[in-house]
């Protein structure tokens, strides 16, 4: 019985098939109407990450491009939030973007994270003076720096910013800047001295970060003692 089942659909499908054939039915149609008329719908180019052609050789006209450049990396529409500190500081500071309650002059670690940061350093001997602070990026991002090209371009120009600070002691401060600079997330880079453009290098926990989780305040410390050991 099931064969004769099996014939009889075929010959049912075989014979639609033939009367949409005689009515002229020559392509599938769907149940939307379509527009055939319509030229197809063009992909547009993703944007062109930034190229970054020469860089300043010297860091006061370095500290005016990133003031300046409209060019720069991951250009936001907040404020521009500019490195602060002397050149061949004691240390130097790099995190992945300026803070949120950034203003334009205050530096891009700012607030209760800077005053934090302040009194770690102090206990090691080193003043707000004698500290430089740099960001991947000039602009704050609410859901961080994507991977992109952009951020190969960021690399770039921070290994030019150290190389122009000179600073004694390069401390990397959070999961952005240690993986920019380092390849690794700061569970993995923290406790090893590291060089960076020739600098003495640790990675640690951004201070934003020891903020809400004060345990891993005491890793913290035991990270800035290993970069200012001799």
């Amino acid at each position: 019985m099931g064969g004769d089942d099996d014939h009889a659909e075929v010959a049912e499908l075989r014979s639609a098939l033939s009367w949409w054939l005689e009515s002229g039915v020559d392509a599938a149609t769907v149940d939307e109407p379509q527009d055939r008329l319509k030229p197809p719908s063009q992909r547009l180019p993703a944007a062109a990450p930034t190229v970054i052609e020469e860089l300043p050789d010297n860091l006061e006209l370095f500290r005016a491009w990133l003031r300046e450049a409209q060019d720069v990396p991951f250009a936001g529409t907040g404020p521009r939030v500019l490195p602060a500190g002397p050149e061949q500081p004691a240390i130097m500071l790099i995190t992945d973007m300026a803070a949120a309650d950034s203003g334009s002059d205050q530096g891009p670690v700012a607030g209760d994270s800077w005053q934090l940061t302040q009194r770690m350093l102090r206990s090691v001997g080193i003043a707000a003076e004698q500290t430089y602070r740099a960001s991947l990026s000039c602009f704050h991002h609410v859901a961080g720096l994507p991977k992109s090209k952009d951020l190969d371009a960021c690399v770039t120009i921070a290994r030019r910013h150290i190389g122009l600070v000179k600073p004694q002691r390069l401390l990397l401060l959070g999961d952005g800047a240690a993986m920019a600079l380092l390849g690794k997330k700061v569970a993995a880079a923290r406790g090893h001295v590291q060089k960076v453009e020739g600098v003495r290098t640790v990675a640690t926990f951004h201070p934003t970060f020891l903020m809400n989780q004060p345990s891993q305040k005491d890793a913290a410390w035991a990270d800035l003692l290993l970069l200012t050991e001799e």
